[in-house]
């Protein structure tokens, strides 16, 4: 593989196959860098999982969701689109290279970028490795003596191994609420689910207009008014859940999302399950004693198996932590079409989790990042390689 590029994107998900297309329309030419494949960490999501976006508003640029997908693209669907989408752009996605670490070049101009098989260099760089890059399992004293089963979300499968047995689910977001309904569907003896902090909850869909259709109209509203309004709509929609273990969250939606990186749990069954007694609420796990979970309020639970799903890390310390880049949990202090001062042509993409949908903000952001690019590139052109000169010259 040559080691000299203008652009690279690092990371073959949504994002940066997004991106690698928009700027091939804008002119420009990238390659994508791929540790594993294109989708890699979708193909490792559970069975049952769909998109909790609608389908026509979770396109990505140049290339649709065909109508056969239904309403809400599931996992599988998911793959083969960004499948699809790669080669009808005629992307070039390089699987098998992980960038290690990102340092500026020599001349302050472009990019080094360390990988197994030697350093590249490009003048622009793209990093789009994913904002669920690493599993997160919480270090809860005494958890190496417990006697039954814990896992991370991502490893969950289906519910399948789990039949007749007694399970809890660790964590208030759409990953957990999703696993304890299908643990529920599948047979699960009991399902328990452990909350620290209330989740703000909507119903995913409300007479037929989906709720990111509401996300989308009410984000650019002050947070105040965005969260007044949803609660009156949520209080109509859904009711107290305080009687089921839910009860009102400390804060609103929106306000959530933006200052405590929170999304709402978008309802796929989870609501009904605990009205009807299928699924308890209880407090947060503070640790492990053999067989038993303590948990917050002073009880012990003692379950068959424990699933995590407590979170995932953006890990990008060891790429450009060094750069001072990061800012609240880990994430890039810069986004989208911007650049920190201190790295000139070095872009972020796919690092917020915003209440109007993943899929619709790539596409907003790979459009930013390609018009910054191209304007860069007319400021300052590049100078043509050797072999080009020599063909110019001829």
């Amino acid at each position: 593989m040559e080691d000299h590029f203008e652009t690279v994107v690092i990371g073959g998900g949504p994002a940066g196959l997004a991106t690698a297309a928009t700027l091939r329309r804008h002119g420009v030419e990238a390659v994508v860098l791929e540790r594993d494949a294109i989708a890699a960490s979708w193909r490792r999501h559970y069975d049952r999982l769909h998109l909790h976006t609608v389908r026509w508003l979770s396109n990505l640029p140049g290339y649709r969701f065909s109508r056969s997908h239904g309403r809400w693209v599931s996992r599988d669907g998911v793959v083969r689109y960004l499948e699809r989408y790669a080669r009808h752009h005629d992307l070039d996605v390089r699987t098998g290279v992980e960038v290690e670490r990102l340092d500026r070049d020599g001349d302050g101009e472009g990019w080094l970028l360390e990988t197994a098989g030697g350093t590249l260099h490009a003048r622009y760089v793209v990093v789009a490795t994913g904002y669920n890059h690493t599993p997160v399992l919480p270090d809860w004293p005494g958890g190496e003596s417990f006697t039954g089963e814990l896992i991370h979300g991502q490893d969950y499968r289906n519910a399948e191994p789990y039949a007749g047995r007694d399970v809890l689910v660790v964590g208030s977001g759409n990953t957990g609420a999703e696993i304890a309904v299908d643990l529920v569907e599948g047979g699960a003896a009991s399902v328990q689910i452990s909350i620290r902090t209330p989740p703000n909850v909507f119903l995913r869909e409300t007479n037929g207009i989906p709720a990111q259709v509401t996300g989308v109209l009410m984000r650019r509203l002050p947070l105040k008014v965005a969260d007044a309004l949803a609660a009156v709509s949520v209080k109509a929609a859904i009711g107290d859940l305080s009687s089921v273990g839910l009860p009102p969250p400390p804060r609103g939606p929106f306000t959530r999302a933006v200052k405590e990186d929170a999304i709402p749990i978008l309802d796929v069954g989870l609501i009904d399950m605990l009205k009807h007694g299928k699924v308890d609420v209880v407090a947060a796990v503070e640790g492990f004693d053999g067989p038993a979970v303590l948990l917050a309020d002073g009880s012990r639970i003692e379950p068959d198996a424990v699933i995590a799903c407590a979170g995932y890390a953006r890990a990008l310390e060891s790429l450009v932590g060094h750069l001072d880049l990061l800012g609240f949990k880990g994430r890039p202090v810069v986004h989208g079409g911007r650049t920190h001062p201190n790295a000139s042509r070095l872009y972020f993409i796919g690092y917020t989790n915003p209440v109007s949908g993943m899929f619709r903000e790539f596409g907003i952001d790979a459009r930013r990042i390609a018009r910054a690019i191209k304007r860069d590139r007319r400021q300052a052109p590049v100078a043509a390689r050797p072999a080009e000169a020599e063909r110019v010259a001829a």
